[in-house]
């Protein structure tokens, strides 16, 4: 699939320079497909449209109704493209079909489902009694223009769970993809071009770390809104609160998963099989710290290992294919890189470890990697991997098991796998993370999604994620 043009404003308009990207498949390196790479002077035009179509057009002003209408039109368009959509995505980041099937366009299309009715609900003024006056009126108001920044992993999730409940409550959004994943943007865009947005609400303009930095610090945006690492989280909350311009970020994680000793062993692995390696292991909430008492150490490990050494790895167009290639060389040897320092360390990779696959060698393939012998402290325990590689730590009673779980920059999700729900109630309690399973994980996306400490600021999806893109304002009188 390739594309010549960007969405700009709702119009289709020729790139300012000749810079394209082109995504290579990460299964055996053919190209998928070309887009333009949005310059500086595209995000200019963009944000310029989208300045003017929030102060002086409609859209602020609109009825809920009158925002939900393109919307719904949106979402009819996205339920007819969702093969195309879903086989695209693999194309592009090498993620497994059925989980592209699943997650990639199942998770957005619930997003679009649900999220109209959510902004019906929202009570927009509401009149309270006063301390030193009779009362006041409190009014809720868009914050204004968003750029919104996604990251490749999940594209149209991230996508959908920010530019929809900003445009939902009023706001105008410049879109900016990543890189690796511009095709399913301006496919999304065709979508948009067709469901019939106001001019200027809504341009999606792919480009590099460059377009995303002027977009960022941009004087006309009111609000960023990002998904991606925490060292690039760090440096757009530093240069948003250099400007006070409101921010959410939704960064990295290493999230643990505790096992408590009457959980059940099998249902525990087959539900951590799925969690921890979901989407080739390129997911910020990947539970890739498992922590296991001493006691069960050794027999929760054997079957840990006997389910991962039964991985399917291969090409992601494959039914059967748990575990995809990685995104792009780079991330493979990130990744290779890790697995060395885990060894270096002394972890123990009683399955898989570097290298390819046997008959993989021509795409980003890591082997779905299980390591022992892990201490907490180890950098394979607390950096975000990113790619098929978990950690079995052990611990000596429950209290160590949360101290373990919370020994961490991060706190984006976490689980707990146990016979005994209270128990697990009492541990969900006391670890330090944004979303939490007892016996699952796999976060609502109707509840707020988001983290604690280095995990991010601010929360997405269900009503919070609305309510990210409102300001308050008091009248008294």
């Amino acid at each position: 699939m390739n594309f010549d043009r960007l969405l700009i404003g709702g119009e289709w308009r020729a790139p300012a320079t000749s810079n394209t990207l082109t995504v290579h498949s990460p299964h055996d390196g053919r190209v998928v497909g070309t887009a333009p790479a949005g310059s500086l002077a595209d995000i200019d035009a963009a944000v310029a449209l989208a300045r003017a179509a929030f102060d002086q057009g409609n859209w602020a002003n609109a009825s809920v109704a009158e925002r939900v209408a393109p919307v719904e039109r949106l979402t009819a368009l996205f339920t007819e493209r969702m093969d195309p959509m879903a086989e695209l995505i693999t194309s592009e980041n090498g993620s497994p079909i059925t989980f592209s099937k699943l997650g990639q366009v199942g998770g957005p299309l619930m997003m679009l489902l649900s999220l109209p009715a959510q902004a019906a609900a929202i009570e927009w003024e509401q009149t309270r009694p006063g301390t030193t006056s009779a009362g006041f009126t409190v009014r809720k108001e868009p914050v204004g223009v968003v750029g919104a920044i996604t990251a490749w992993n999940v594209p149209q999730l991230l996508i959908v769970a920010k530019i929809i409940p900003a445009l939902l409550t009023g706001c105008t959004v410049v879109l900016k993809p990543s890189p690796e994943t511009p095709l399913d943007a301006l496919f999304l865009a065709q979508m948009i071009d067709e469901a019939g947005f106001p001019p200027g609400v809504i341009s999606v303009v792919p480009g590099d770390g460059s377009a995303g930095e002027h977009l960022v610090g941009h004087p006309d945006v009111d609000k960023i809104t990002f998904t991606g690492s925490t060292a690039v989280g760090r440096r757009i909350g530093a240069r948003c609160g250099e400007d006070l311009r409101r921010v959410t970020l939704e960064l990295g994680g290493k999230s643990a998963a505790i096992v408590l000793d009457d959980a059940d062993i099998d249902k525990t692995v087959t539900g951590l099989r799925f969690s921890s390696f979901m989407n080739n292991g390129q997911a910020c909430a990947a539970q890739t710290r498992i922590l296991v008492s001493r006691a069960n150490h050794d027999a929760f490990v054997d079957a840990m290992a006997a389910s991962v050494g039964e991985m399917a790895c291969g090409d992601p167009f494959d039914e059967a294919t748990e575990v995809g290639p990685l995104v792009s060389a780079r991330q493979w040897e990130r990744v290779q890189g890790y697995i060395n320092i885990g060894e270096e360390e002394g972890a123990r990779a009683i399955v898989g470890g570097a290298g390819k696959p046997a008959g993989l060698e021509a795409g980003n393939y890591v082997k779905p990697t299980l390591f022992t012998n892990v201490d907490n402290k180890m950098r394979i325990a607390q950096e975000e991997i990113f790619g098929p590689v978990i950690c079995v730590i052990p611990y000596d009673d429950v209290d160590d098991a949360v101290r373990i779980a919370n020994d961490s920059n991060y706190g984006l999700g976490g689980s707990v796998w146990t016979g005994d729900r209270d128990a697990g109630l009492d541990i969900a309690h006391r670890v330090r993370a944004g979303s939490f399973g007892i016996n699952n994980y796999g976060p609502d996306t109707s509840s707020p999604f988001g983290g604690f400490k280095a995990s991010g600021i601010g929360r997405e999806w269900g009503d919070e994620g609305l309510a990210d893109f409102l300001e308050l304002k008091s009248i008294q009188g």
